[in-house]
């Protein structure tokens, strides 16, 4: 009888938890306008630097780079929205490494629900490494104002890919694994 009353609670108590937020939100309170989404691009998300050999194979790669995760925030004011982004990108030494830092230049851009493109705009991260750190990582952070132009922002997408060069997308339809 003990267990199946503690069971009960405990269930009642799971119930409430899920459905407190509701319970105490004021009527008043307005639903906030929903944010764009922030998406990294897959085909966009892996880069590779090259080392001094002129082959473009893994074993002659000095360093890669993960985009790894977005996350973003916003306000809204004057017919635009704030976001602030936290972009997380990683870098990884290659065979080819020689020294203990990386520059890696990737973009962000702001497409509308047809998915062209509005705005877009490059950005790099330096990527420092302590000795012999094979991986090593920086959030990057961004603020930008997006005019909305009657637009919701919630028909709006942030989207973040590494700039890729001409043999960097060659190297990847060759390599797919890296």
């Amino acid at each position: 009888m003990r267990g199946s009353q503690a069971a009960r609670s405990a269930a009642l108590l799971g119930v409430l938890a899920l459905t407190g937020c509701g319970w105490f939100s004021s009527s008043s309170s307005k639903q906030a306008e929903a944010c764009p989404s922030a998406v990294v691009l897959r085909p966009l998300s892996n880069t590779a630097i090259f080392g001094a050999a002129p082959e473009r194979r893994p074993e002659n790669v000095a360093f890669y780079g993960l985009l790894s995760e977005a996350d973003l925030k916003c306000e809204y004011g004057g017919g635009a929205v704030k976001v602030a982004l936290d972009a997380i990108i990683v870098g990884e030494r290659g065979p080819a490494s020689k020294g203990d830092v990386v520059d890696l230049p990737y973009f962000v851009a702001v497409t509308g629900p047809d998915q062209s493109i509005i705005s877009k705009r490059p950005f790099a991260v330096r990527i420092v490494f302590d000795g012999s750190q094979k991986r090593a990582g920086v959030t990057d952070h961004i603020e930008e104002t997006i005019p909305l132009d009657g637009r919701k922002a919630s028909d709006l997408n942030v989207v973040l890919g590494f700039q890729q060069s001409p043999e960097v997308v060659d190297f990847y339809k060759h390599f797919r694994g890296r």
